[in-house]
């Protein structure tokens, strides 16, 4: 186990911290921590559940063919998705959510490919970013209900774009991801807050 025994207590904090954000409302959004490295082996939210409701005991154990080995909790259709960015990136967690400022972001830079984040302070909350003084690109990749090609289709943007932390599906939602748990969470934080900078300043007059 890379955790303690607490990693259930973490996980199920952290969702409903994010749920009461209003980052992921209803049963919208999903959560996953690695629990285990060889063989693979990740902590999740269960589909269909209320993340304002998620308990410890809720969280399902799923493979790293994506089945459930732990829990009674069905395993959201968007595994695939965690398991390519947990392999692609060596992540610790794994956080998705359906916030309006990202999913507003997700479709206004559809056609762009990529949301420019640049020249804010708050860029230095993410991993390996030193200095306000550049420009991290979050990818925007199509939405699909085709899991299994989109979780092909994103491992390439992944080793492109090493220092993003943060996908973004069209009219969908944010995926982001840490080294830990706390890390990711630090990265969801950071990028909402951008996400929210940029999307008020694209609605203010010119100046």
């Amino acid at each position: 186990m890379l955790y303690s025994p607490d990693q259930r207590e973490a996980l199920s904090w952290v969702i409903k911290e994010i749920h009461g954000k209003g980052w992921a409302t209803g049963t919208g959004g999903n959560f996953s921590a690695v629990d285990s490295r060889e063989p693979l082996a990740l902590l999740m939210a269960p589909s269909g559940v209320d993340k304002g409701m998620v308990t410890p005991a809720d969280l399902i154990r799923v493979n790293q063919q994506g089945v459930v080995i732990e829990g009674s909790g069905k395993a959201s259709a968007e595994t695939p998705l965690h398991l390519a960015i947990v392999e692609a990136t060596g992540a610790g967690a794994v956080l998705h959510t359906h916030s309006v400022f990202n999913t507003l972001l997700s479709v206004v830079y559809a056609a762009q490919g990529a949301v420019p984040l640049a020249g804010y302070e708050m860029l230095k909350g993410l991993e390996g970013i030193t200095t306000h003084d550049t420009t991290v690109q979050i990818p925007v990749l199509p939405n699909s209900q085709d899991m299994q090609q989109l979780s092909q289709e994103i491992r390439p943007i992944l080793q492109q774009n090493p220092h993003s932390h943060g996908v973004l599906l069209s009219g969908h939602g944010l995926y982001t991801w840490g080294n830990t748990l706390f890390q990711a969470r630090r990265h969801l934080e950071i990028l909402e807050f951008l996400f929210e900078l940029t999307y008020r300043k694209l609605t203010l007059p010119a100046m």
